[in-house]
């Protein structure tokens, strides 16, 4: 089975020509099959990066990479849904929808179901693949027990518990592909309102993008100074980088065929080439460990979601 490397979205508010340069490098030097463009979090920072998409689409499309617009994880009014249609009328390759209110612009024609949707049963992957989905990438808190049954292998034993209701089963031709993210913060929760820009005193309308202040998201402590969360505009997100790099192999096992890298302000290149070669057999688990370790810098990892625990923790 032929594994590859997605590159997710950007999640953060970055600078517009910082954003256009990072996708630069990636086009140039990462060794990502896919990369995903759009505002997922927040609609509103939309318009800073609408001036590079097309130079940005272009470098990356002339380095053989295919391009998936992404769409917002939350809709919820006119101009986030002219987010989509905009996404779909530029017609640069598949669309992902991470609310299903963007899923009717879409039926009928190929897409991709990001994160943000629930798929926790079988049922649910076949009406999507149904209606056009070509791949899902599945919640991040779902164990190896689900992943296995959604991917259509049994996962390997671990003694995990299972999520989801029985379904109608998949069927046996014009299953979608099934990605995981396997490193970068876990997307926990999104919000209407913007906890980010009142952690700076300022209301939702009047923000002033308080959340291009923390270009890796805004670290939120308990009363003991312990690393909790982080927020990031209106959304919620783990503390710690996500890591399913000892998984990958189970992983494969399972059936899957995508591994989805969220990007962080840190040598996502290097991170990259990391996944690659562990992938690939170039690197053995514990060096790769501690490459990646020394790359996350003083940001903790955790794998909890993927063992049946809780999420926080590292297996």
């Amino acid at each position: 089975m032929t594994t590859l490397l997605t590159l997710g979205p950007l999640l953060y508010h970055w600078p517009a020509e910082a954003w256009r340069d990072f996708y630069f490098r990636i086009a140039d030097e990462a060794p990502v099959t896919s990369v995903c463009l759009g505002e997922v979090v927040c609609p509103k920072r939309a318009p800073f990066t609408f001036p590079h998409y097309e130079d940005v689409i272009q470098r990356l499309e002339t380095a053989g990479k295919e391009v998936v617009l992404s769409t917002p994880a939350l809709i919820t009014d006119q101009r986030d849904l002219a987010l989509v249609k905009d996404a779909v009328e530029l017609g640069a390759g598949l669309v992902e929808a991470n609310d299903v209110a963007a899923l009717p612009l879409l039926a009928g024609r190929p897409h991709v179901i990001g994160p943000y949707v629930n798929v926790y049963n079988e049922s649910t992957l076949a009406r999507l693949s149904a209606d056009g989905a070509v791949r899902v990438t599945l919640p991040v808190e779902l164990p190896a027990a689900s992943i296995g049954k959604l991917a259509g292998q049994d996962a390997p034993e671990t003694g995990m518990p299972e999520i989801g209701m029985p379904g109608i089963g998949m069927p046996e031709t014009g299953m979608p592909e099934i990605e995981i993210q396997v490193f970068g913060r876990w997307p926990l929760a999104i919000s209407a309102r913007c906890y980010h820009a009142r952690a700076y005193g300022r209301s939702k309308d009047g923000c002033l993008y308080a959340c291009g202040e923390d270009p890796d998201g805004l670290p939120v402590e308990t009363l003991d100074d312990e690393p909790f969360l982080v927020v990031n505009g209106v959304q919620t997100q783990s503390a710690s980088y996500g890591c399913l790099l000892n998984e990958l192999d189970l992983l494969k096992a399972c059936g899957v065929s995508r591994f989805r890298l969220s990007p962080q302000k840190i040598g996502m290149i290097e991170v990259a080439r990391l996944f690659q070669d562990r992938l690939d057999g170039r690197i053995g688990r514990e060096e790769a460990s501690v490459a990646l370790r020394q790359l996350a810098g003083h940001t903790a990892l955790s794998n909890g979601f993927f063992h049946g625990r809780e999420g926080a923790q590292f297996v």
